[in-house]
This record gives C-alpha cells, sequence and structure tokens, in this order.
C-alpha cells in the first residue's frame, strides 16, 4: 500500500462492517419480537398475505363466540320446553283419571278441573318469563310473521326457518297437484237385506258392532254409524234414490294413516271402492311448496332446506282441489344466527319458535289446550275426554317436535359449526405464523453467525486502517 489518500481496504472492510452490524440488529430485532415481518421492507409479499390471515382468526373467533351465545340461548329455551312437556304428561293423566266418571264424585272433578286450570296457567307463565338477556323465548316473538294468509285454504303455518334479506320478504307458493282422500267403502242399495245383518265398524278410533233389522233404510244406516263415529273414526252419508241409492263409509280423517274398515258378521252386506272386500285406506295430499315436492301427511305439507323450513295444514276444501295455488308471504320474524366468519345471509342460521302458550298448543281441527280450562269446550264437566286427550296428544307432539328441532340445530348446525370454525382457526393461525412469526432456530443461528462477522470486520477494518503507516518507512 503505496497511497493513502483513498485506503479502499478501509472503505471496503467499513461497508462489510456495516452490512454485517445490520444483519445482527435484525436478527436481534427479530428474536425480540418473535416476527420475522415487522414493517414492509422485511418482506412485502409476506407483509401484504399475513395481514389478510390476520384478520380471519378475529372473525372466526367471534363467530365462534356467535355459535357459543345461540347455543346457550337454545339451552335456557330448551329447559323451558322440558318442564311444559312435564305438566302435559300430568294434564294427561287428570283427564284419563276423570274419565272414569262412575268412580270419581263431583268434588274430585272439582278438583281436578283446579289443578288443570293451574297447569295451564303455568304453561302460559313459562311461555312468558322463559328469556335470555331480556329476551322472550317461548311467547312467540321469535316466530316467523306472515301476511297475506287465506285461512280459508291454509288453517295452520309454522315457519321452522327462513333466510329473509332485511327489508325483504319471502313469497311461499303453494301447489295442490293431487286431492287429498279419505278412506271410502260404497254399499248400494235402498236397505239392507233380509234377515238381520250386523256390520262390523272399524276406523282409526276402534271398532264398533251395528245391528240392523231386515229391510233397514240407507237413511237409517247412516244415521246408526254417524251415532259412532266418536267411538270408530268413520261417518255414513246418502246420496241417490230408488236403486241408485248409495251409502258411503268415510273415515273422519284424510290421509294414508286413515281407513275404514265394514265387515259383516252376520248377513250379506256387499261393499265396493275399497282397496278389499271389506277395507279402504284414504290418500294424502300431494303438494308442491315453492317448487319443491312437500312431504305430506293427510293434510299436513312441509319442506326443509337452509333456505326454508316451513310445515303447513292445509284446509280439506283446499286439500281436495287439484290445480289449486295458495301465495302469501313470510315477512320477517324469527332468530337469526351469525355462525360464519364472513357476513351476509348465507352466513346465517335462522330458526322460528312458535308460542307455547295455551291458547297455541294443539290443532285447528281437534281444538287447543286453552280449551280444557274452566268454561271451555272441553272442560272436565263437558265430558268431551277422547277430544280432550287429543288435544293433549297434539301439545305433547308439538313441544317434542320443538325440543327435537331445538336439539338437532344444537348438535347438527351449531355443534358442527363450532368444530368447523375451530379447525379453520387452527390453520388459518398457522398459515399466518409461517409466514410472519420467526424461526428461532435460525435467527439464533444467523445471530451467532452475524456476532463473529461483526467482530472479525472490526478487526479487519481496524488492520486496514493501520497499513498505510507502513509508508512512513520510505522516509526514514
Amino acid at each position: 500500500m503505496s497511497r493513502i489518500n483513498t485506503n479502499v481496504p478501509s472503505l471496503i472492510a467499513a461497508r462489510i462492517l456495516t452490512a454485517n452490524n445490520n444483519a445482527l440488529n435484525t436478527s436481534l430485532e427479530r428474536l425480540s419480537t418473535g416476527l420475522r415481518i415487522n414493517r414492509g421492507k422485511d418482506d412485502p409479499a409476506g407483509l401484504l398475505a399475513s395481514e389478510t390471515l390476520r384478520s380471519e382468526p378475529t372473525a372466526i373467533r367471534s363467530a365462534i363466540d356467535n355459535a357459543r351465545r345461540a347455543d346457550n340461548i337454545v339451552n335456557v329455551a330448551e329447559s323451558g320446553l322440558g318442564e311444559i312437556s312435564a305438566l302435559l304428561i300430568e294434564l294427561e293423566g287428570l283427564v284419563d283419571q276423570t274419565a272414569n266418571s262412575a268412580g270419581v264424585s263431583d268434588e274430585e272433578v272439582a278438583a281436578n278441573q283446579l289443578q288443570i286450570d293451574s297447569i295451564l296457567d303455568t304453561i302460559n307463565r313459562i311461555s312468558t318469563s322463559t328469556e335470555f338477556q331480556g329476551r322472550k323465548l317461548l311467547d312467540g316473538s321469535l316466530d316467523y310473521t306472515t301476511s297475506s294468509v287465506n285461512s280459508s285454504n291454509i288453517s295452520s303455518i309454522a315457519v321452522n326457518g327462513a333466510r329473509i334479506a332485511n327489508g325483504a320478504f319471502r313469497q311461499v307458493v303453494v301447489e295442490v297437484t293431487g286431492s287429498a282422500q279419505t278412506a271410502q267403502l260404497n254399499y248400494t242399495g235402498s236397505a239392507t237385506g233380509a234377515g238381520t245383518t250386523t256390520l262390523q265398524v272399524t276406523g282409526n278410533l276402534g271398532t264398533e258392532l251395528v245391528t240392523f233389522a231386515s229391510g233397514t233404510a240407507a237413511a237409517s244406516i247412516a244415521a246408526a254409524i254417524n251415532q259412532s263415529s266418536a267411538l270408530t273414526g268413520v261417518s255414513a252419508s246418502v246420496s241417490g234414490t230408488g236403486a241408485s241409492t248409495v251409502v258411503r263409509f268415510n273415515s273422519t280423517e284424510f290421509g294414508a294413516n286413515a281407513f275404514v274398515s265394514v265387515e259383516a258378521i252376520n248377513g250379506t252386506f256387499t261393499l265396493t271402492g275399497g282397496d278389499s272386500a271389506t277395507r279402504d285406506t284414504g290418500v294424502n295430499v300431494s303438494a308442491r311448496i315453492n317448487g319443491v315436492q312437500a312431504v305430506t301427511n293427510g293434510l299436513n305439507a312441509s319442506i326443509s332446506s337452509s333456505a326454508l323450513s316451513i310445515e303447513l295444514e292445509l284446509a280439506s276444501s283446499f286439500a281436495t282441489q287439484t290445480t289449486t295455488t295458495e301465495t302469501f308471504e313470510i315477512t320477517g320474524g324469527g332468530a337469526d344466527f351469525s355462525i360464519s366468519p364472513k357476513l351476509g345471509l348465507a352466513a346465517k342460521a335462522s330458526l322460528g319458535i312458535q308460542s307455547l302458550a295455551s291458547s297455541s298448543l294443539g290443532k285447528t281441527s281437534i281444538g287447543f289446550l286453552s280449551s280444557l280450562a274452566s268454561g271451555g269446550t272441553n272442560q272436565l264437566t263437558s265430558k268431551n275426554f277422547s277430544t280432550a286427550q287429543r288435544v293433549i296428544r297434539e301439545s305433547i307432539n308439538d313441544v317434542t317436535k320443538l325440543r327435537g328441532r331445538l336439539g338437532a340445530f344444537q348438535k347438527n348446525t351449531l355443534g358442527s359449526a363450532i368444530n368447523a370454525l375451530q379447525v379453520a382457526f387452527e390453520n388459518t393461525s398457522a398459515a399466518e405464523s409461517a409466514i410472519r412469526d420467526a424461526d428461532f432456530a435460525v435467527e439464533t443461528s444467523k445471530l451467532t453467525r452475524s456476532q463473529i462477522l461483526v467482530a472479525a470486520s472490526q478487526s479487519v477494518l481496524q488492520l486496514s486502517n493501520a497499513a498505510p503507516q507502513t509508508v512512513l518507512g520510505l522516509l526514514e
């Protein structure tokens, strides 16, 4: 080295020392923060990807919390439903006990009626007092609202779930494509034949033996059958005159579960029109709801999908016609739970909970639970015990179906959503960590390397700065 104005080796050593110090500082920063990316220049593309991924776990955590809150709400509703179910079972016991009229005094009947009134009051109180954070759950507040419903065509509506955009409505179109029918057997003749005729008449409710004298007129046959309709579930009517007279035996209910059986135990009584010589079954209504083939049972039709889950009871006058249509709207209501990280209509899990008040439990065709109260059409003194029992059992069925639906919502909708979201949270967090977090094993090895290189660079810089001093030897 014979030139001293520019010490090139010193400049090189200084540059390398600076680079090694920067690498050392980077390693120290990453080890102290635990992050590989602390600013945009560390990895611009990685920063963009990690920031996008950082927002997703937050949304997923919120969705998990929402699903767990929904599960808590359903648990509160379930507790009220369980108590109502127990009260309904006790209610049936009181009606069954009172039906033993020959063995029950008037005082006992009055006492049982007091218990029934108390049970009905309790059911009403539970339906209005079961709430979560001030929101009532069983009083119908979480039921869906409808408009333009023609009650002469649709007897009752139960909307179990519907996705409806804010400020919008969902139209429901019901099309009857096949007529509902009662079971029917026909007897052609203006009277019974010669000699005594004994018929065994059987329907959904039971069996009754009816005996007719020789030549009993068709009108008298129908009258005798109708007197036992409450026992058998079979009614009779007469049409035509003279040789064209026809006695029609019909089930009092519609659908494939309804049947009529008329068998001659004594005498001759020839029947036509049935599945066999002595028996016939009804036919369920065939219907489409919003273009989807409905599941039907008698006059009832239902569909279940993620967009709409609904159960309808059709009026017999509507269900027995074909190619008829009824349209109404679901305008709002229900309980909407957001259980997806991405908000929107598809993220909602919708649930409808109908009122559990005594005036809502039951069925239009047979009556409601409130009719068992004092002064009601089915109070104990009316002795309508069979009807009262059917009302109670229909109410039990209503509560049981709701409990099952809530249970399925908890297990299959909320439970599955929570499990899936937890896995998504783990995977998203892992992906974000792989991009952003520092690998301590790698960074500590880089730190050690940088420390050695900094020390070496400092020594080299010191040597390079001392090298020009050798020129002084030339001046001696």
